[in-house]
């Protein structure tokens, strides 16, 4: 499971466009904390940090927040468009015995035996919906193909899961099979082009001769 990590925050006075583009010069993320019941805050806390951590795998942080510190789940991240710099981040809190809901990424294992024997490997999915702890989040679901054969599959209700993590989706639902590799269409062959039928010169001569 990803560990918790602790980050320094401050509090956010201002909002808006400009606002958060100046945070972001000084290395900082505007971000939002709210949940339980409690009044949401606007923070920022270190942009570089946090990044790292949540390519790590990180789902929930330790917020210090006005000398307390708020176990909070990563529920939104938004990025720019090249997908390298965090814009924002949305919190929610959550506590060590509280139930969330998530979507974990399932991390293929092993060499399929049927790829070898001409299969094609497919993934139809790639992430999971579960439900456990807010402190016991895992990382990622790991699928071992290593017995995959030509027209094996393994569905959701064959992954072996962490202590106490339940699975929201379809049991029946595919995972990952190995299929057969279909055939090359054969080249259609070319239609055979008309031939004009030959001409008799000498019958047309003959036909000439009784016409005049």
């Amino acid at each position: 499971m990803a560990e918790s990590m602790k980050f320094d925050t401050q509090p956010r006075e201002t909002h808006g466009t400009r606002a958060a583009r100046r945070l972001r010069k000084q290395g900082l993320v505007p971000a939002v904390l709210y949940g339980h019941k409690e009044a949401t805050a606007s923070i920022a806390l270190p942009a570089l940090e946090l990044e790292k951590a949540v390519r790590h795998g990180a789902r929930v942080v330790d917020l210090q927040t006005d000398g307390n510190v708020q176990r909070a789940l990563i529920k939104e991240l938004q990025w720019d468009h090249l997908g390298k710099e965090l814009l924002h981040v949305d919190f929610a809190r959550v506590a060590a015995d509280e139930r969330v809901v998530i979507t974990v990424p399932l991390e293929l294992r092993g060499i399929a035996p049927g790829v070898g024997h001409g299969g094609v490997l497919d993934q139809p999915l790639h992430n999971l919906k579960v439900e456990c702890l807010a402190i016991s989040i895992p990382e990622s679901i790991r699928v071992n193909v290593g017995e995959l054969q030509i027209g094996s599959a393994i569905h959701v209700s064959d992954l072996v899961l962490p202590p106490d993590v339940t699975v929201l989706d379809d049991p029946e639902a595919i995972v990952v099979h190995v299929t057969a590799a279909q055939a090359e269409p054969e080249a259609a062959a070319a239609p055979i082009a008309e031939t004009a039928e030959p001409e008799v010169i000498g019958k047309k001569a003959e036909e000439e001769e009784e016409g005049e």
